[in-house]
């Protein structure tokens, strides 16, 4: 590892971070893929440190992924969900943070419905929090890791690339961390979605609106599809699921207007057949895998960012106070 030295005390959110940043990360993650891929999966980075895993709602691959990137750092991880938790019983997020606050975590990472619930546990918490999602507000860990297989599969060379994301834009908080960093990184991001669900305010964001999908795929370099949840059509914001398939679903053969080495990702899991086609989620340009693979090495790099950052400041304490002796 570099001697890069994090700044930060939390991670809430991708626009809290400076190229640099994000390129330390990215060679991190870079790094813990080999470890990854090694017969024993395990570093003693940090032994000693306690991570919990805060997930007020339900998660698989994020949740999963956060636990064996802190075991093989050898951190001792524990997990802690609305069923097992306080919140069931009706306490409020303020008394649960006076709660986790008193078990003297290292690093909390929290998923919550509400938005902005990570920044009000990091500014009551003296331990480090991570967002793995609040709300529709942020993801900023998903857009890391989708980042960083994208650097991968472009070999370095992100400027001026183009994505396209499909889907349910307005309820996903992966849609606005990914449109923050990609163009951020100098990525084209270009957004299609039903009239229903793409957010107000659209024309601040930093990318392109389509009118249509064929639109929005021609020449585009990467295409991201959200996850559509199905409680959209109970409200109202959807026509029939078939309706919607025929329009937006991406296929192999609506992919061909796309660049000739476009590359397919999804946050997961996937609704076949609804939001992309079987066969093009098994195809050789499916990056979802990858993705997922991608996430424990990305979730590792920041968790040993801001796990570092603790011994630094602790050895900046005791050099203070034994100065002064």
């Amino acid at each position: 590892m570099s001697k890069f030295v994090w700044q930060h005390k939390d991670l809430l959110d991708v626009d809290n971070l400076s190229r640099e940043e994000v390129f330390y990360l990215m060679d991190s993650a870079e790094q813990f893929q080999e470890v990854n891929s090694r017969p024993v999966k395990k570093v003693p980075t940090l032994r000693g440190k306690g991570v919990i895993l805060f997930f007020a709602e339900d998660s698989t691959r994020t949740k999963t992924s956060f636990d064996i990137a802190g075991k093989r750092l050898s951190a001792d991880t524990f997990s802690l969900g609305k069923s097992g938790s306080s919140i069931n019983k009706g306490e409020n997020l303020k008394d649960t943070a006076l709660t986790l606050e008193a078990m003297n975590p290292d690093i909390l990472v929290i998923r919550h419905p509400a938005n902005g619930a990570a920044a009000f546990l990091a500014e009551r918490l003296s331990c480090s929090v991570v967002n793995a999602g609040d709300g529709r507000h942020a993801h900023p860990t998903q857009a890391l890791l989708d980042a960083y297989t994208l650097r991968r599969q472009w070999k370095g060379e992100m400027l001026n690339k183009t994505v396209l994301i499909v889907g349910d834009i307005a309820h996903s908080r992966v849609a606005r961390s990914n449109v923050k960093l990609l163009s951020f990184l100098g990525v084209k991001v270009r957004l299609f979605a039903p009239k229903t669900l793409m957010p107000r305010h659209i024309d601040h964001w930093p990318a392109e609106v389509s009118d249509s999908l064929n639109k929005g795929l021609e020449g585009a370099d990467a295409v991201m599809c959200l996850r559509l949840q199905l409680e959209r059509q109970i409200a109202g914001l959807l026509p029939a699921l078939s309706e919607y398939a025929a329009r937006f679903c991406i296929s192999s053969k609506s992919l061909a207007l796309a660049a000739p080495e476009a590359v397919i990702l999804h946050p997961g899991p996937v609704n076949r057949g609804l939001e992309i086609s079987s066969e093009l989620a098994d195809a050789p340009n499916s990056r979802i895998l990858d993705q997922v693979n991608a996430g424990v090495a990305m979730r590792m790099a920041v968790l040993l960012s801001l796990g570092a950052r603790h011994d630094l400041e602790a050895w900046s304490r005791n050099a203070s106070e034994t100065g002064r002796e």
